[in-house]
C-alpha cells in the first residue's frame, strides 16, 4: 500500500521547512506553505538560498492568525504579525510573473537585513493576490510564491536510490517537498497523472526542475564540495538541459491530510 509518509510546510520562501502531522489544504496548497517572501528592499526581487544559503538557518514558523515567529541562532525571536490585504503594497515578481503584494513592516525588515546580510524587505501574499500557475487556463489554479505550482511531492524510494547512487544518504529537506510517499518503486510519481488522498484528489502537472539550492545542506547551510546531488542527477535524471526530480501537484479541493493516509494512484 502506498501512505503518505512526511508532511512539510515551507511558510517563508526558502527558509527552515516544518515537518508536520497533519496539514490543512486551500486554494494555494498547504495552508500557509510560501506564503511568505523575503524581496531585495531596492528592485524587489525575491531572495532565495540559491545566493544566500545561510537562509536555510533561518527558522520562520507559520500560525494560526497567519503571521509569523522568526527566530534564527543569535538573534531575539521576532513575532510578524500578518499585514493588512491591501496596504502598504509593494511590488514584486517571481520568475518573471509580476505581482503586488503588502509589505511586513520595518521591524521585521530590520531583523531580516541584520540576519541576511542585505536590506530585504518582508512581504506576504494573500489568497486574492496569489498569481496564476504558469500556463494554466483555468481562473481558479492560483500559486503564491512557490516557484510554479503549490505542491511538490516525492517518492521515499526516489530519494533512497539517489543516496545510493551519490554514496551517502540524503535528505529528504534537501529537496523541499510538501508530500513524501512511501511503498511505490523508485521514480514510480513520473508515471502518475492523477492520485487521492484522504479523498482529496491531485493533478500531477509536471516533473520538478532542480537547481543548486539541492547542493545546500539543511542542517549546516553549507553547500556540497562535490555538488552532490546535483551532480549524480545529471547523469541519469536530465531532460533537454533540465534536471528533475519529484513532481509537481495541484489539489482540485480543500480538505485535510495526515500523515498515514493511503494515496491512491487514479490514474
Amino acid at each position: 500500500m502506498l501512505r503518505l509518509s512526511s508532511l512539510y510546510r515551507f511558510p517563508m520562501k526558502s527558509a527552515i521547512g516544518e515537518p508536520l502531522q497533519q496539514a490543512r489544504l486551500d486554494g494555494l496548497g498547504l495552508a500557509g506553505d510560501r506564503r511568505w517572501m523575503l524581496v531585495d528592499a531596492d528592485n524587489g526581487r525575491f531572495l532565495t538560498q540559491r545566493a544566500f544559503p545561510q537562509m536555510s538557518q533561518l527558522s520562520a514558523r507559520w500560525n494560526d492568525a497567519g503571521g509569523l515567529t522568526l527566530s534564527a541562532a543569535g538573534l531575539p525571536t521576532l513575532e510578524v504579525p500578518l499585514p493588512e490585504p491591501d496596504a502598504n503594497l509593494r511590488g514584486t515578481f517571481v520568475w518573471g510573473a509580476p505581482m503586488h503584494v503588502p509589505d511586513a513592516g520595518d521591524q521585521a525588515a530590520e531583523w531580516l537585513s541584520g540576519f541576511l546580510g542585505k536590506t530585504c524587505r518582508l512581504v506576504h501574499v494573500p489568497d486574492h493576490r496569489a498569481r496564476d500557475i504558469p500556463g494554466s487556463l483555468l481562473p481558479e489554479e492560483k500559486v503564491g510564491f512557490a516557484d510554479g505550482f503549490p505542491l511538490l511531492l516525492i517518492g521515499q524510494a526516489s530519494l533512497d536510490d539517489l543516496g545510493k547512487r551519490v554514496g551517502r544518504p540524503l535528505e529528504m529537506l534537501r529537496f523541499r517537498p510538501n508530500l513524501v510517499v512511501e511503498g511505490s518503486e523508485a521514480y514510480a510519481e513520473d508515471g502518475w497523472k492523477r492520485i487521492r488522498i484522504g479523498g482529496i484528489d491531485f493533478s500531477v502537472a509536471k516533473g520538478c526542475s532542480r537547481c543548486i539550492l539541492t547542493t545546500i545542506d539543511p542542517a549546516t547551510g553549507e553547500r556540497s564540495a562535490d555538488r552532490e546531488p546535483l551532480t549524480t542527477l545529471k547523469t541519469y535524471r536530465e531532460r533537454e538541459g533540465e534536471v528533475y526530480f519529484g513532481q509537481n501537484l495541484i489539489n482540485r479541493s480543500a480538505g485535510v491530510l495526515e500523515v498515514g493516509m493511503e494515496v491512491e494512484v487514479l490514474e
